[in-house]
């Protein structure tokens, strides 16, 4: 059964890697899924936040701190030391590797938990977004593989962590926060 398993991820990773490699994506994959650009898509937004954002909304940045900490260090300081999968640009050849394969593990994806703990937990609490975020999350998970250096188990498993983080911190936000701070009414209001 792990066999199947391992032979099947294999077999998506060369389609996404490989078959569908093309001059368009081959560009635009490793932007989407460079640490410098998520992170100044994640300062963007809580910037807007604070400077547009009502008190629960300042609140959701601490919360939102919170649970991008715990997906980064359970996946890449816990799960990935224990799980010890190599990545795929170490052990295939003839793959597309389009940004530096790194040294680290492999399993579970470190960008898919973080970019789906935060999708989950603004979708849920903001459910106008979750069509854009999960989305957006989707696609930083697959520009993993394709870019060559995860198997999409690992994705799926870095997503699946991250789904859970978000489930989780936004329901003790809900909990602790939503119900104790009154919504600020704006001038368009009744």
């Amino acid at each position: 059964m792990l066999e199947t398993l391992t032979a099947l991820d294999q077999a998506v990773f060369l389609f996404l890697n490989v078959t569908l490699a093309n001059p368009v994506t081959d560009v635009v994959m490793p932007i989407v899924t460079s640490d410098i650009l998520l992170r100044c898509v994640y300062l963007v937004a809580l910037v807007g936040i604070i400077w547009k954002g009502d008190a629960r909304l300042r609140w959701l940045i601490l919360f939102s701190l919170l649970a991008l900490l715990a997906a980064d260090q359970i996946s890449s300081s816990l799960l990935k030391p224990m799980i010890g999968r190599i990545r795929p640009c170490h052990t295939l050849d003839g793959i597309n590797l389009l940004v530096r394969c790194g040294g680290g593990k492999s399993m579970p994806s470190s960008h898919a938990a973080n970019a789906f703990t935060q999708a989950v937990l603004f979708s849920l609490l903001y459910p106008k977004t979750r069509v854009y975020l999960l989305s957006f999350a989707g696609i930083v998970a697959i520009s993993r593989v394709y870019v060559g250096v995860h198997y999409p188990g690992d994705v799926l498993a870095g997503s699946l962590l991250g789904a859970t983080i978000g489930l989780t911190i936004a329901i003790v936000y809900r909990k602790y926060v939503m119900g104790r701070i009154p919504v600020r009414k704006t001038g368009g209001e009744s």
